[in-house]
């Protein structure tokens, strides 16, 4: 399944991933500044947060396409269960 940037919601994905990007690089800032730990720790926890919010979006794109294209007639529904699930093992690798 190959992804279309220019979707809606993978848009906000790319808004996530790049919010997530600026904490890490503010995080690895925070530790070589000698921070506070907890602090970092709450940094690092909202982006990982990030990070899993945009896969957990990335995989449910995924999946309502895949339905869309079997009830439209472009997959078979044997491609479709092997599709959901490749879908459903990355889920699992998110969670």
């Amino acid at each position: 399944m190959e992804l279309d940037p220019a979707e809606a919601e993978l848009k906000a994905v790319l808004n996530r991933l790049r919010r997530a990007q600026g904490q890490i690089a503010g995080v690895v800032r925070m530790i070589e500044e000698g921070r506070d730990c907890e602090e970092v720790v709450t940094q690092l926890a909202a982006a990982s947060r990030a990070l899993d919010r945009a896969g957990f979006s990335i995989v449910a794109t995924g999946l309502r396409r895949c339905l869309a294209e079997e009830a439209d007639g472009g997959r078979s529904r044997e491609d479709g269960d092997e599709m959901r699930g490749r879908l459903e093992r990355l889920f699992l690798s998110l969670a």
